[in-house]
């Protein structure tokens, strides 16, 4: 989707470079993440208003280190390098680059210059987020040292004729308390933005390529009720009406009442919905299935099998169209969009659905986007706020072999976490929450009763990008209640865990 104002990110392989251009989106600015090796020719051709270079793990003055093409500094389009980019413009322009003899490391009380164009607004003294082995004890001819430490003598630089800055710290990482006003400095008295990148231009725009691209043909969204999904469902109906057909495969593996509302969200909004009850199905193939691998295997073929069923009902459509969104196509190979997405992805239906085209109009979007865009088009709260649910649904919540009365279970009891949750405000900053029927059996005490019973376990945890996650402190009090709720209300539940396990070592799931 073409973009008057935008910046290239280009990346060194550092583990922040998706948070680099959240934070640059963030301030209404389009960017777009290009790997080193292939970031000039598409800057040529994009001409961007400003380039950021990622930090990476290399040291710069190595043989084998990820280096660009210095004619990136004679484009005139304005430079920002942060740690590695740093690095690497210093060593490229004529500095010195060198292993520090005190590394940084966390938060670094940091004196910077007021006058230079990065620190407009901001004190002289600032605190950074530091994490660095080598430092540039030299920069090149022609710059000025606009920041320092107690270790780092250059902890920023500006060569303010050439409009090239850097940092040495991380900006994008919310450690560095004005990061963001740092960024946005760049971005709007370096580069120039005016900050048109809004979800509200974003659909404007959107809706009138998909309705270029369609004309009067058919398309087709396999609609999982996940938030990507709907958000792509409603943005095409928006701009086809009629002309689009939502295949929704209720598995019978959904969180307690999201089939129906999922089918009460677009049943009446003009596309084409069909709902397939395909519970029966799904749960015969799981039947005396145990490890987690097979049951998720079980559950894709099975899907592509429903899908086959309904597309040959359907016959010949004109376009597929598919939720796929930034980070999918950033970590498929950084933004060659052509080859990313083969037909093969499809979830099957290819096989019987001929078809003339794909429409992914997500693709340049990272999910707190499309969150904004669903709730810009109108989207109920439930299915723009969805919590992140894995493709097998609650298969691989319940450990062992699935059933539906163990399914059932589950579903009641993550409800009241759920609930609980919400009644305490916690649903925005915890970003993944969840219940576990565990395949544990316990002694417990009810009345006068001796009981044994499903211990169940609950999982919540706060992240930026699912890589890594800490796990979320839940009040004692909120905990004390979901507890009680739980082993009162539902079932078969007589003992209920807290997961107080980050990521890494485990995984998010427990299966």
């Amino acid at each position: 989707m073409e973009q008057k104002e935008m910046v290239v990110v280009v990346d060194f392989g550092g583990q922040y470079n998706q948070l680099i251009a959240r934070r640059v989106r963030e301030n209404n600015v389009y960017c777009e993440v290009y790997p080193y090796n292939k970031a000039l020719e598409k800057i040529k051709g994009l001409q961007p208003k400003g380039i950021i270079f990622t930090g990476g793990p290399a040291s710069v003055y190595e043989e084998n280190a990820p280096k660009m093409e210095a004619e990136v500094f004679e484009l005139g389009i304005p430079v920002l390098g942060m740690c590695y980019g740093m690095q690497f413009m210093a060593h490229t322009l004529g500095g010195h680059v060198t292993s520090a003899e005190t590394r940084e490391f966390g938060k670094t009380p940091t004196r910077v210059d007021v006058s230079s164009p990065l620190f407009k607004g901001l004190s002289e003294e600032e605190v950074v987020w530091m994490s660095h082995v080598d430092y540039v004890a030299k920069v090149p001819e022609g710059f000025k040292i606009v920041a320092h430490t107690k270790d780092c003598p250059v902890a920023a630089m500006q060569n303010e004729e050439r409009r090239l800055y850097a940092m040495q710290y991380h900006a994008e990482v919310l450690h560095t308390e004005h990061g963001k006003e740092m960024l946005h400095n760049f971005l709007y008295e370096v580069c120039g933005c005016t900050g048109q990148w809004t979800m509200a231009n974003y659909a404007k725009t959107a809706i009138k390529e998909i309705r270029n691209t369609v004309g009067d043909g058919k398309v087709l969204l396999a609609l999982s009720g996940g938030v990507d999904s709907s958000v792509a469902a409603a943005l095409i109906s928006k701009a086809v009406g009629d002309q689009l057909t939502c295949i929704f495969v209720d598995h019978g593996l959904m969180r307690k009442n999201e089939g129906d509302e999922v089918e009460a969200a677009f049943k009446g909004s003009g596309m084409h919905f069909i709902r397939v009850d395909a519970e029966e199905r799904f749960l015969t193939k799981l039947a005396g299935l145990e490890d987690p691998e097979a049951k998720r295997k079980a559950i894709g073929e099975e899907f592509i099998r429903v899908f086959e069923d309904e597309g040959r009902k359907i016959g010949s459509v004109d376009y597929l169209a598919q939720g796929t969104i930034y980070p999918d196509v950033i970590e498929s190979g950084t933004g060659e969009a052509e080859v990313i997405k083969s037909h093969h992805n499809v979830g099957g239906l290819p096989a019987v659905v001929d078809f003339k085209g794909l429409i992914e109009p997500l693709r340049n979007l990272f999910k707190d986007e499309v969150r904004q865009l669903g709730a810009e088009l109108g989207l109920a709260d439930y299915l723009v706020w969805r919590q992140p649910f894995p493709g097998p649904g609650l298969a691989i919540r319940v450990m062992g072999e699935v059933t539906k009365d163990k399914l059932d279970v589950l579903r009641d009891a993550d409800y009241i976490f759920r609930d609980e949750i919400a009644k305490a405000g916690l649903d925005r900053s915890i970003n993944q929450y969840f219940a576990v029927l565990t395949s544990t059996r316990t002694v417990g005490v009810m009345g006068d009763f001796r009981t044994y019973d499903y211990t169940l376990a609950l999982r919540g945890v706060t992240t930026t990008d699912f890589m890594t996650a800490d796990w979320a402190r839940i009040p004692y009090d909120v905990l004390d209640t979901i507890s009680r709720r739980i082993v009162n209300e539902v079932n078969h539940i007589n003992r209920i865990v807290y997961d107080i396990t980050s990521k890494p070592p485990a995984t998010i799931e427990w299966e």
